[in-house]
């Protein structure tokens, strides 16, 4: 019988067969483990060995490397069947990368490609453990950039063990492996990988897994990972073809995901759980969901449950080009410098309404700009029992100086005359001439600014600005709404919502219908929409049809 290419029959005890040990120290087999020796070759030649023992008997191996620096030089691995490796823990068994010999070799640790070398569903890589160790790749430069400058880089995985490693500065993604079937990711730490990568390009993230390629199901955990200043994303899960269906089957459960680009981008899957993470001090959101990934396609049917995510420099949550549905629910969004919840128009893929997102039981308070914010059309919503509270914190007016005053550092801003509202600017650019920076918070006196790209030495797009520089700040937006409605919103249940400002003035409204937005045959009810700034509705468009009914304002 089989699954998806996959046997679920009971195999055969076999003999190992002679000279292909079932574990084995590396050192006894050529590696040297002293920071000097090149020990690519005989590591590729002890992977080849106990592979074809593999092939012969069906009993996997294992590889143990001792403490010790083992250099990987010029040549990556091409990884076999059957075959692990562990180390002693990341901090004794270190594996450094380095390609000084061959600048056009990007030097994955261990590879097995669809492209390099014919990985399918039918020659997959199965039965393979990574543990243990670290993979520093800081010594890899490329003539150009390779999406293939990896730690680990294997591609159609089946029953894999990714556990208790440490992996960082890779020119491109740490651990980036794809097509993945009963296979966990545990307890791996990523940091400052995609340092080669300009942002924009394949790859460069901590954790980066492409899907798709076993059909409509592939089974993966990635659990207690952390993943901090990665180039493009922390964790991202992105749909390899455009036809391919988006896969059921993972769960990121238990991570952190702190100062990357992005925290947790779902870039094509279908009913991704992401809960219990941390997601913070991410440069563009917290949790994003689009087709910003090489198919176009974004996830859709997920759910978010039970996060921190707080204080990145952009949104909280990022929803743009969903088919929906999707849960938000049980969540903690706070501090981030623009939205709570944003759904928008990010230019790739769908451009219909999202259907079926659920914003449920959520906790907002403190962003920059509104909690939630719908810029996009969206049918049959539900924004149920969420507490939204003290939002529109980017509420400092326009601010400009120089002088004796003034000072710049490559990731602060000081004026010594200045009292600035707390929190204030954040999420706005301040501007020095050409130079521009975003502001990741700020206190009477100073700003401090967020890098300008992950484990960035400088928030500037250029050079430090010199002493007493002219700089701007520009004005808030003057409405700052708990929720927005700033699109055509159809069939929308708003219940049971308390939406309020406790008394910073910052939030303006409870709920505002812009010009450009509108309401029609929505159920709005149960809702206290009492004690913001201003107003507790603002509704420059009427709503049409529907129920508007037991809301609570301050007009009663």
């Amino acid at each position: 019988m089989s699954h998806q290419g996959l046997s679920t029959s009971v195999p055969k005890r076999l003999t190992p067969v002679a000279g292909t040990p079932l574990w084995c120290d590396a050192r006894d087999f050529g590696l040297r483990g002293d920071g000097v020796t090149n020990d690519q070759p005989a590591l590729a030649a002890l992977v080849d060995r106990l592979g074809e023992g593999y092939a012969a008997d069906g009993r996997a191996r294992t590889i143990y490397c001792p403490p010790g620096i083992y250099s990987i030089r010029d040549a990556g691995t091409v990884w076999r069947s059957g075959v692990s490796m562990v180390g002693a823990g990341p901090a004794a068994t270190r594996f450094l990368l380095s390609n000084e010999g061959n600048r056009s070799d990007p030097v994955p640790l261990a590879f097995w490609t669809t492209v390099q070398h014919g990985a399918d569903r039918d020659r997959h890589i199965a039965e393979c453990t990574f543990a243990d160790f670290e993979i520093d790749g800081s010594g890899v430069a490329m003539t150009a950039y390779s999406y293939l400058a990896k730690g680990l880089g294997l591609q159609y995985v089946v029953r894999g063990v990714f556990r208790n490693l440490y992996i960082h500065h890779t020119g491109a993604t740490g651990l980036g492996c794809d097509f993945l079937q009963d296979t966990v990711i545990d307890g791996v730490v990523v940091v400052g990988c995609g340092r080669l990568d300009n942002g924009l390009q394949m790859g460069g993230a901590g954790i980066g897994i492409g899907v798709g390629g076993w059909g409509d199901v592939e089974r993966c955990t990635i659990t207690n990972c952390t993943t901090l200043a990665n180039g493009t994303n922390g964790i991202f899960l992105e749909l390899q073809k455009p036809d391919w269906t988006p896969p059921r089957g993972y769960r990121i459960v238990g991570c952190h995901s702190q100062a990357n680009r992005f925290g947790i981008s779902d870039w094509g899957t279908d009913g991704l759980v992401v809960s219990a993470c941390t997601l913070t001090g991410n440069l563009e959101a917290g949790f994003d969901v689009s087709a910003n990934g090489t198919a176009s396609v974004a996830g859709r049917g997920g759910i978010l449950a039970d996060c921190v995510i707080d204080r990145n420099v952009g949104n909280g949550i990022s929803m743009g080009n969903t088919p929906g549905p999707y849960t938000i629910r049980g969540n903690r969004i706070s501090g981030n410098g623009g939205y709570g919840y944003h759904e928008h128009d990010q230019g790739n893929g769908f451009r219909g309404a999202a259907t079926n997102v659920v914003i449920d039981g959520n906790e907002f308070w403190a962003n920059g700009l509104d909690a939630v914010r719908i810029d996009q059309p969206m049918v049959d919503a539900f924004v149920v029992g969420n507490r939204i509270r003290d939002n529109g914190r980017r509420c400092a007016p326009a601010s400009v100086g120089s002088g004796d005053s003034v000072r710049f550092g490559r990731k602060a801003v000081t004026d010594m005359d200045a009292n600035w509202p707390t929190d204030g600017h954040r999420g706005k650019v301040v501007e020095v001439g050409g130079r521009t920076a975003v502001v990741a918070g700020n206190s009477e006196t100073r700003l401090t600014l967020a890098e300008v790209r992950p484990d960035s030495s400088t928030a500037w797009n250029e050079d430090t600005p010199p002493p007493g520089s002219h700089y701007r700040l520009p004005a808030p937006p003057r409405l700052r709404a708990g929720v927005t409605v700033n699109a055509a919103v159809d069939s929308a249940t708003v219940r049971a919502n308390r939406v309020w400002d406790t008394g910073a003035g910052t939030q303006t409204h409870g709920l505002w219908i812009t010009e450009r937005g509108s309401c029609v045959a929505c159920r709005i009810e149960d809702n206290d929409l009492a004690g913001n700034a201003e107003a507790a509705l603002r509704l420059d468009t009427p709503p049409v049809g529907g129920r508007w009914t037991r809301n609570h304002t301050d007009e009663g």
